[in-house]
């Protein structure tokens, strides 16, 4: 967008679902429990039917359970459960669509094991487990005459000795082996990793191979393919069977260069890794040419001077040349691959949506996220056009493709709606919907359907922005607002399903969710444009919007609050101590001092990308963009929601400074604790987690923004 093409859109009609509002009920928190999510769709060969993981909440265990489903691609069956689950994942069909192997979890004395390797024929019968490794099996991907299995492992040989030493039902100890201890020595700047813990630089991923023999009493072995101290990801078998490709980072300490992995290839039988493809940068999702000679990749290119956000482009190789990588998007300015941000992606399974070689090898089928919509386009390799496939206000949230690129699996997810399973033929129409799987209870539900607006900022930079409004709306009423600021901070709200947004406008509230300078989906410029000044000019942008709505007569001045997770929360944090407009606000997984997030987030900011240099070389500068700094201007009345086990955003170094800062000064101040939750908590954590996190959310702008009798013991 532009300023001179700038258009305001403020009509606002808020119009209701097409059902009589008498016919449904406002949705709820506690909705979550009944939500069906799909993760990892997968084509058969011959393009018939879709694998998919079907996800679940299991609310008697407070958590997710997933099992393999499968449905008729044409869409005259509906869609069958093919395993049982509870913990069923990774679905990918054998080269003759006879068989699936997925990974299993089982549970041994409460305790979840480490996942394995089950393959099920596909015309019935019970699944067989091929691997029984003590740190268990992933990313499983069949070599093309369906011979063997490439998959990952961080098992080690000493994990094997340990194994083979156990007694006869598994105890450790009994043959008087070494005890493994528990204590960690940590020699790396990068030590441990949101929602994983601690990390173990002696078990890096690497790729391992078994062969499934059909009719095999026995189990068989597996056998480590790559070693070293590096780890490996994204198996793929060359076309001829060969090799085994996979990116990696051969750096033991990455944190000190600009990011860096590059595309590598092993024979299939072990033996020397050599170099298929590098760029000045990161390589991500990739996908092999059917003739094996060349490899489309996305690619993270490295500016200099280091920038806060490089766009992602999409890079063609010729594998076996010595020729640099051809860049194919450099004319596209938007996200390559990229999506949008919100709270009902699937919380377990993968979600693959890497680039796809179409069936006559001329172009590739890519996702891309720009102004806040995620849809596919086909680019043609020699002239690097770029054509529409999937068009619309909706998010591509997954896609695969069958091997010869004539049919494609999506996952679609709307304002109104939770992902869903389609169908499309490239060339032929629009995708096919195969599955409902939310609507009997959406089907009882008023769900919002929001507006887009795109207003000036103070600089006349445009901004675009979504308002939800309760689906009942009088249109002669101001109601109460709500700003829900999205994290990153490079990310994009838009055309997705959001049940935040959507339990917030069922209790009356106007939510507005904009997308100030710094998101992704708006080019290069406008993402990059905050470097070394966030916060600042994008709470500006965020403050625009709500003058906008003010304006126009559709909010209450007087009660407005202000919400935000992870880069969310800093905003959050920072608006309260640059206005009092807000008369309540909840910070979410946020960020109160820079200098001590510097020392202990789980990745590191040694390159200059967000700060000019290390604290003790800038502490004004550190001090300047802290929220912690202007602690005694905060009025608010201040929620803080903290994940005990948040590893990205420590709550040391943002709620529990503002706590104990805003206690002391007498402030009216409350800290909200999730035991073991990382910074997923909204996203993936434990489903009466999430309720609670919303219950406590709303709660407070109950109390503060309606006036309601909430229990809060605070001053």
């Amino acid at each position: 967008m532009s300023a001179a093409g700038l258009v305001v859109v403020l009509a606002l009609s808020m119009a209701a679902p097409a059902a009589p509002a008498g016919a449904r009920r406002p949705i709820a928190e506690t909705d979550l429990f009944r939500f069906v999510w799909i993760a990892d769709p997968q084509l058969s060969p011959d393009g018939r039917r879709i694998a998919f993981v079907r996800v679940s909440v299991n609310e008697k265990r407070d958590g997710y359970d997933t099992a393999i489903w499968v449905v008729d691609a044409e869409g005259h069956a509906a869609p069958r459960p093919l395993t049982s689950g509870p913990q069923d994942l990774s679905p990918r069909w054998s080269p003759d669509g006879r068989r699936l192997v997925f990974t299993r979890a089982v549970e041994k004395a409460g305790k979840l094991q480490p996942a394995q390797l089950w393959v099920l024929a596909t015309d019935g019968g019970e699944g067989q487990a091929l691997t029984d490794l003590p740190k268990g099996a992933s990313s499983p991907v069949w070599s093309p005459d369906g011979r063997t299995l490439a998959f990952t492992s961080t098992t080690n040989a000493r994990d094997l000795a340990r194994a083979s030493h156990r007694g006869p039902e598994g105890k450790e100890g009994e043959t008087g082996e070494e005890r493994e201890t528990d204590v960690h020595v940590i020699t790396r700047a990068v030590y441990r990793s949101n929602g994983r813990g601690f990390l173990d630089p002696a078990r890096p991923a690497h790729v391992w191979t078994v062969s499934p023999a059909e009719g095999a009493a026995a189990r068989p072995s597996p056998r480590q393919v790559t070693t070293g101290e590096f780890e490996e990801t994204s198996p793929a078998f060359s076309p001829d069977g060969a090799r085994i490709f996979f990116v990696s980072t051969r750096v033991k300490e990455p944190y000190y260069a600009p990011p860096d992995s590059d595309l590598f290839s092993v024979p299939a039988g072990g033996g020397e890794v050599s170099l298929a493809a590098s760029i000045d940068g990161t390589i991500g999702e990739f996908a092999l040419s059917r003739d094996g000679g060349q490899a489309v990749f996305e690619g993270v290119p490295r500016a200099q001077p280091v920038r806060s956000y490089d766009q992602p482009e999409l890079y063609v190789a010729d594998l076996g040349s010595r020729a640099a990588p051809r860049l194919l998007t450099g004319a596209y300015d938007a996200d390559v691959g990229g999506g949008l941000t919100g709270d009902q992606r699937a919380p377990r399974g993968a979600l693959p949506a890497g680039p796809v070689w179409s069936r006559d090898g001329r172009s590739v089928y890519l996702r891309t996220a720009d102004h806040g919509r995620a849809n596919l386009q086909r680019l043609d390799l020699v002239s690097a056009r770029l054509d529409a496939l999937t068009t619309g206000d909706q998010e591509v949230v997954a896609f695969t493709a069958t091997p010869d690129g004539g049919r494609m699996a999506l996952v679609v997810s709307t304002p109104t709606e939770i992902g869903d399973l389609y169908v499309l033929d490239p060339g032929a129409g629009a995708p096919r919907r195969l599955t409902r799987l939310n609507e009997p209870l959406f089907s009882e539900l008023q769900i919002a359907r929001p507006e887009e607006i795109v207003y000036p900022s103070f600089d006349g930079r445009p901004i675009q922005a979504w308002v939800l409004a309760p689906p009942d709306r009088d249109p002669a009423r101001r109601y109460p607002l709500i700003l829900d600021i999205h994290g990153g901070p490079h990310a994009a709200y838009g055309a997705t399903f959001d049940h935040e947004f959507q339990w917030m406008a069922a209790r009356g509230y106007l939510v507005l969710y904009p997308n100030p300078r710094g998101s992704t989906s708006y080019g290069e410029e406008f993402g990059n444009v905050i470097q070394h000044r966030y916060p600042g000019d994008d709470a500006k942008d965020l403050m625009a919007g709500v003058d906008v709505l003010v304006k126009r007569g559709l909010v209450d001045e007087k009660r407005m609050g202000v919400t935000g997770g992870s880069g969310g929360g800093v905003l959050t944090n920072w608006l309260v101590t640059q206005t009092d407009r807000f008369a309540a606000a909840v910070s979410q997984r946020s960020i109160a001092d820079w200098a001590g997030f510097w020392y202990t987030a789980d990745f590191t900011l040694f390159e200059p990308n967000w700060f000019k240099a290390p604290p003790w070389e800038d502490p004004a500068g550190y001090a300047a963009r802290s929220p912690i700094t202007f602690v005694t201007k905060i009025k608010t009345p201040l929620m803080l929601i903290e994940g005990d086990a948040d590893l990205r955003t420590p709550p040391a170094d943002g709620g529990e400074q503002l706590f104990r800062a805003l206690k002391y000064l007498h402030r009216p101040v409350v800290m909200v604790r999730f035991p073991e939750e990382s910074h997923e908590l909204s996203r993936s954590g434990k489903p009466w987690h999430r309720v609670e996190r919303l219950r406590h959310i709303v709660g407070w702008f109950d109390k503060y923004l309606l006036g309601k009798p909430v229990d809060y013991d605070v001053p």
